[in-house]
């Protein structure tokens, strides 16, 4: 089976040669500790999915079908002050952040644009104009050609853009939930014009007759206690939208709808799945015990998940790591799951512990069958009995 193929095939818990392999991508310290472990310093985030013999990239999929659901124009991104080892910029949303020059940790905000109804109207709602002609790809019929292609033996993801997690970037946590209780009615406009920019974006994608294996949304409107959105205000103000969404991507074939969340989802996952939101990525474990295996018998089949792999047991042990992957094994064979790291893999896990990780997900999930060969610049047995240190 290719690519495609695949991942179909599990999302809709059909007969398939095995598992797809994937994960979600590294943190950058991470690259730069496995260098000193060994790692060849040609890896990086760009191609470490083919050296460790993945089968395609999540990010590369997500970008293939050459769509913008976002901000257009973005903000100028730029550096305004140096600080020595940080600096304040600019970023492509208009948040203005103190940042690290040699961390990827996340920045600290430090203003914003977004304060009022005035700023609103002003510099982002003229930014989610659905017919804006950058939101496609400038070879409108080479990607038509692609996206209707029976034959392509590779997935493309829809973006599904964001109801709440991009307005909480653009004005800020605190500030966002007072919107809710002061002034529901401009925080209603603010979802519904994110929706209906994503909605009319992608309506005259679909209308092409395009397949399309996913879309995939972002929010992250949790954290470890749960939600950042009461289910009360998620119901009234996000459910309307997500369903609309939903509806259209149905009428048009794509009934793989994911949503991107980290943090404690318990409170909001089964409102998703009754707005038709069916996938949960990358279902991050964190100290309040999330499971896939939980989840698959809570929600049977209704659910589809993707991660769920705690990014501390990859930092434990081999012996650790091959229960894990045993344990997991069975929802595996079953379908409607991927599994990976519950985020992006942190420097805290040896080389050597990701590369056993991945031999023995090959063997147990991936059965030997139809693999990628990993990068032959690391030599994997030494590196694991050295302790990540290449020979």
């Amino acid at each position: 089976m290719n690519n495609r193929e695949r991942f179909r095939a599990t999302m809709h818990y059909q007969p398939r040669d095995r598992s797809p392999l994937l994960d979600f991508g590294f943190w950058d310290e991470t690259f730069v500790a496995w260098y000193d472990q060994g790692l060849p310093k040609e890896v990086n985030a760009f191609n470490s999915h083919e050296f460790f013999g993945m089968d395609f990239s999540l990010e590369f999929a997500g970008v293939l079908s050459g769509v913008e659901v976002g901000l257009l124009p973005p903000f100028e991104a730029r550096v305004l002050e140096d600080q020595g080892d940080r600096e304040v910029v600019q970023q492509a949303d208009g948040v203005c952040v103190l940042r690290h020059k040699a961390m990827s940790s996340i920045p600290k905000p430090v203003s914003r644009l977004l304060t009022d109804r005035e700023s609103w109207r002003k510099e982002y709602w003229p930014r989610l104009d659905p017919t804006t002609a950058d939101r496609y790809p400038a070879d409108w019929d080479d990607a038509v050609r692609t996206w209707t292609d029976p034959n392509r033996d590779y997935p493309i993801f829809l973006p599904g853009g964001s109801l709440y997690g991009w307005l909480r970037d653009w004005m800020g946590m605190e500030n966002l939930a007072l919107v809710l209780y002061d002034d529901p009615a401009w925080f209603e406009e603010m979802v519904s014009t994110s929706a209906d920019c994503v909605i009319g974006t992608l309506s005259r994608v679909l209308e092409t007759g395009g397949q399309f294996e996913s879309c995939n949304l972002w929010e992250d409107m949790c954290y470890r206690g749960g939600p950042l959105i009461s289910p009360v205000h998620f119901k009234r103000f996000l459910w309307p939208h997500y369903r609309r969404l939903a509806d259209l991507l149905h009428q048009h074939g794509v009934d793989v709808i994911v949503v991107d969340c980290d943090g404690k989802i318990d409170g909001l996952l089964p409102l998703w799945l009754e707005a038709g939101v069916n996938c949960m990525f990358p279902l991050e474990v964190g100290t309040w015990g999330a499971d896939p295996v939980r989840f698959r018998k809570q929600y049977g089949r209704e659910l589809h998940m993707m991660g769920g792999f705690s990014k501390r047991i990859l930092a434990s042990s081999p012996e650790k790591i091959g229960r894990e992957i045993l344990r997991l094994a069975p929802l595996v064979e079953e379908g409607g799951y991927i599994g990976f790291c519950d985020h992006r893999v942190p420097p805290d896990v040896p080389l050597a512990n990701y590369i056993f990780f991945l031999e023995t997900a090959r063997k147990v999930w991936g059965k030997d069958i139809g693999l990628k060969p990993m990068g032959e610049l690391v030599p994997v047995s030494s590196a694991r009995r050295r302790g990540g240190q290449a020979a």
